[in-house]
């Protein structure tokens, strides 16, 4: 990140246009979310020392993930399993996503980049003006390459590389992950040649800022367990699917993404949430007269897009939790992105009741 900020210090628009570019493509391609959470306080510090406030940082990483996440390309955890469920071909739609992910990217990076400019030119803008910079991290100094850090960053993304491979065909999930992730950091100390000592100091350390976004995922799980045992859900799942079979195709299926965006409040899973609602929304769609693409298209976009405001996403409090970030001000910062972002989605899905009926 310092040896970005060296090249881009006299362009921080194109920085963030990078940064936010790779990020949305790791969350449409491989539902990387959950991944990034360690990584907010370096992207506040990144955009701290642009100029910035925590909020812009936050949007480099949190933002970008969930424009990526909800307009899955390849994303194995939404629409992969939404279009088994569905029985439809994973890349049937491909170029529509695409063109997707393009246009919601597009205006998210302009709504994240005039916020930018706004504080940049007048600080007191900042719905965040007095929170309390991330100190512990240094970024200063000049940036040495050398045979430790070769060795950690190669090791690092060939387990990470292989945990990705495994998730996808070896039926690897949280615990087998976290196992990956743990030999990563072993294999960084020995690269690293730290002691005991200074090893188990670092790791207390990342635990400090780790534990608080571990309780607001524990927290966030424990409201889901509450609904699913209380069989709330399926009332709720039954009810909408028999309101929804009474308006048009181009009505019914709009109504559906509100479903999914509300539903998501509940389950904020989106592999639980496929499982849970595809069975049936796939049927569903056929009786209403519009392809079960576009029934898993309105899925990932209601599953995707209220990720970033739904209190019970242990992603969001965890990454909010991180960087400092009040829930109240980064609502009011994100509400008129989600409307304008729900605006497109339901464009493009009348285009998709149009293109595939």
């Amino acid at each position: 990140m310092q040896s970005l900020m060296n090249i881009f210090k006299n362009a921080p628009g194109l920085l963030t246009f990078f940064v936010m570019a790779a990020v949305a493509i790791g969350g449409s391609t491989l539902g990387m979310g959950e991944e990034f959470i360690p990584l907010v306080p370096i992207f506040v510090i990144l955009a701290t020392r642009m100029g910035y406030d925590p909020i812009y940082g936050l949007c480099m990483v949190m933002l970008a993930a969930d424009i990526g996440f909800a307009s899955a390309t390849f994303n194995p955890f939404t629409v992969g399993i939404a279009s088994g469920i569905a029985e439809v071909t994973l890349g049937g739609d491909i170029f529509f996503r695409i063109s997707f992910l393009a246009v919601t990217f597009t205006v998210s990076f302009i709504y994240v980049l005039r916020y930018g400019v706004k504080i940049k030119k007048d600080p007191s803008k900042s719905l965040v003006p007095n929170v309390e910079p991330v100190t512990h991290i240094h970024m200063d100094g000049e940036v040495k390459i050398d045979k430790r850090f070769i060795a950690i960053f190669i090791s690092g993304l060939i387990i990470f590389g292989f945990i990705i491979f495994a998730t996808v065909n070896l039926g690897w999930w949280f615990n087998e992950m976290a196992g990956g992730f743990f030999l990563i950091g072993i294999l960084a100390v020995i690269f690293s040649r730290l002691t005991i000592k200074e090893a188990s100091q670092a790791f207390v350390k990342g635990m400090e800022e780790m534990v608080v976004a571990a309780l607001v995922v524990g927290f966030a799980r424990g409201i889901i367990m509450v609904m699913n045992d209380g069989q709330i859900l399926d009332s709720f799942i039954h009810s909408a699917a028999s309101i929804l079979e009474n308006f048009h195709n181009v009505i019914a299926v709009q109504g559906m993404l509100i479903f999914q965006s509300t539903l998501n409040f509940f389950i904020p899973s989106g592999s639980g949430q496929a499982a849970v609602t595809m069975p049936l929304m796939a049927p569903l769609s056929d009786v209403l007269g519009f392809s079960r693409t576009t029934a898993v298209f309105a899925f990932t976009c209601g599953d995707g897009f209220s990720n970033i405001l739904i209190p019970t996403s242990g992603v969001l409090m965890a990454m909010l939790s991180l960087a400092k970030v009040p829930y109240q001000k980064w609502l009011r910062f994100i509400l008129p992105l989600f409307f304008i972002l729900m605006f497109i989605s339901a464009v493009f899905l009348v285009i998709s009741v149009m293109v595939h009926s």
